[in-house]
């Protein structure tokens, strides 16, 4: 397999292949999961503890070896227990929530073709103040607000697009890395912040990115890339796809053009500093988008 993205626009619209016999996997996962003390199926009174997209999403992960799945589910739930997760995510300070935005991905409140939700990160908006203003905070402190934008992700943006797309569950995101006018010194300081966000990632929320469209990459590019790559596994760096300078032909293919952003060639009237902007579907479900810690369950928003 090549370790260096792609630039062929079809390649970014192949499907991942998923195993004949995923069923067969998903229910022998469940069941090791269950003997282990990890999964609690279903009750009359419980819904279960993990979905089936989020136990798919672990045996993707492992190409559907059980039991490198279980090790790395097992491996994540240490993880959370460890950084005490679901409490960080229930109790966390939504104004310092909401701020901590513009350090990373933010989904621009549409979707792509297939129901998944598209995010952009423009790295040239961590200008020097804003990567000073990151690096004042510990890097405890930073690696908490990593997680818990993951968990909003996770816990809320994906289930609600998972409700719009039923019965097709919504378990990754299609996301836009725009490079204009990064300069190669702000990547350089930026890669410590970069490669612990995707370790994280990696390790803990496998397969929850689909297709990473990399957009005005400068010409210093492929020296960052000798760098990056080793940030992900082969699987991601699979998926990412390196774009010209302009990209819209090729995320036509993937996104409506209304649900592009203008800076990308669509007709969107959204930047990556701003809230999410919402489609007509979305906002018949959930109206605004809300702030702070809040989940996605059966339907409605509950607080978690």
């Amino acid at each position: 397999m090549p370790d260096a993205p792609h630039s062929s626009p079809e390649a970014a619209i192949i499907p991942i292949p998923v195993s004949d016999n995923r069923g067969q996997s998903l229910e022998a996962f469940k069941s090791k999961l269950r003997d282990a003390g990890l999964y609690q199926p279903p009750s009359d009174d419980t819904p279960a503890s993990h979905d089936d997209s989020t136990l798919l999403r672990f045996l993707r992960a492992r190409q559907y070896d059980v039991d490198k799945a279980q090790k790395q589910f097992s491996d994540t739930e240490a993880w959370r227990k460890q950084h005490n997760v679901d409490e960080l995510f229930r109790t966390f300070e939504t104004n310092e929530m909401e701020s901590a935005r513009i350090f990373y991905p933010r989904w621009t409140g549409r979707r792509d073709k297939t129901g998944l939700p598209v995010y952009v990160y423009r790295l040239a908006s961590l200008d020097a103040p804003l990567r000073k203003e990151l690096e004042s905070a510990p890097s405890e402190r930073r690696y908490q607000r990593i997680v818990v934008l993951h968990e909003a992700m996770t816990r809320f943006v994906l289930p609600l697009c998972s409700h719009l797309s039923a019965p097709t569950p919504i378990s990754s995101v299609t996301t836009i890395i725009d490079l204009e006018q990064v300069s190669l010194s702000a990547m350089w300081s930026l890669r410590s912040h970069l490669q612990v966000a995707s370790a994280m990632a990696t390790a803990n929320y496998p397969e929850t990115l689909n297709t990473i469209a990399i957009v005005n990459s400068p010409s210093f590019f492929p020296t960052i890339w000798n760098w990056i790559k080793t940030w992900f596994d082969e699987g991601t760096r699979n998926k990412i796809h390196i774009l010209s300078k302009n990209p819209g032909p090729t995320l036509r293919s993937l996104i409506d053009e209304k649900d592009i952003p203008q800076s990308y060639g669509g007709q969107l009237p959204w930047k990556f500093e701003d809230d999410p902007n919402l489609d007509d579907a979305i906002k018949e479900v959930i109206g605004e988008m809300p702030k702070g810690p809040i989940l996605f369950v059966d339907g409605s928003m509950v607080k978690p």
